[in-house]
């Protein structure tokens, strides 16, 4: 019996959480910075607590984290403070508006794929205890193709990909959907546009992506989770530390906002097996882990 599967036997006799209750784990992400994903995540979370809903967001960009910055969110303890065990999990929690909470990262912290076997199995073993209280999780992820992109949008059961009418949005994206794909296997993503100055140039941006997805990738599947316009609010709204659907509720952009919400409560996921829903089980059987290091990567 090899390490990982011991720690998968030992994450299933702590009684964790029952699939019934299990959150959905939601990662956003996109192929390059500068396409608005944060404030996407911070908007969406709004939204969906706005309907009820307990979410909670994790931070996990270790470059650039900023969640609390969009939030003019004061955070003294983060992440890293969890997994050097000077800090609890309640201890480095920040409570957001509506309801929210957010889990921050540390800025420059070691790669998550990374550490040492022991610390992933104690992190994500916390996690666990902490989403029993939520209905959504949703895992902000670093832009890009990193080993950190990769582990988070492999625990996570759904990855919505973040694009803008630029083309390089759209090549970047791509290589990150062909990465998930071809290396470890993931299918399914979500694809929704920001920044569009209409409908139609949204629905465009994606039949593009779409196309390019089909031609080469073709068993990956994109679904079309709507698009975010283009509003001036938005930038007044992170210039004012804030949440454009807290501070303009009525603004063209916010109503956008609700509207993906409102998808992606209807977009509800096929039930994973019992035994997929352990994070550590997950994440062994997409990456393979071999002393910390993800497919055995040098």
């Amino acid at each position: 019996m090899d390490q990982a599967e011991q720690l998968r036997m030992m994450m299933n006799k702590q009684n964790l959480i029952s699939p019934e209750k299990f959150p959905r784990l939601i990662s956003i992400s996109s192929g390059k910075g500068g396409v608005g994903k944060t404030n996407i995540v911070v908007n969406l979370a709004l939204a969906l607590a706005k309907m009820q809903k307990k979410v909670l967001i994790f931070d996990a960009d270790m470059g650039l984290a900023n969640v609390n910055i969009l939030l003019g969110l004061v955070c003294p303890y983060n992440i890293e403070h969890l997994l050097k065990r000077e800090k609890k999990m309640e201890d480095i929690l920040v409570a957001g508006p509506a309801g929210i909470n957010i889990l921050p990262a540390s800025s420059g912290f070691l790669e998550i794929g990374r550490l040492p076997e022991s610390q992933q199995h104690f992190l994500l073993n916390e996690l666990h205890h902490v989403i029993r209280a939520v209905d959504i999780l949703l895992i902000d992820t670093a832009a890009g193709i990193s080993a950190n992109v990769v582990y988070f949008n492999l625990a996570a059961e759904e990855t919505i990909v973040i694009i803008t009418p630029e083309a390089t949005s759209l090549a970047d994206a791509y290589a990150l959907i062909k990465i998930l794909f071809t290396e470890h296997g993931k299918r399914n993503f979500s694809i929704l546009v920001n920044a569009a100055r209409n409908s139609q140039e949204a629905e465009g941006v994606f039949k593009k992506i779409k196309k390019v997805v089909h031609h080469f990738l073709g068993e990956a599947t994109l679904d079309y989770l709507g698009f975010i316009p283009f509003d001036s609010h938005i930038g007044e709204a992170i210039r004012r530390q804030r949440a454009v659907l807290d501070l303009f509720p009525q603004a063209r952009c916010s109503r956008y906002f609700f509207e993906v919400a409102r998808l992606l409560e209807e977009k509800k996921t096929v039930p994973v097996l019992a035994e997929r829903r352990n994070l550590f089980g997950r994440l062994k059987q997409n990456l393979g882990f071999r002393g910390g290091k993800i497919g055995g990567e040098n």
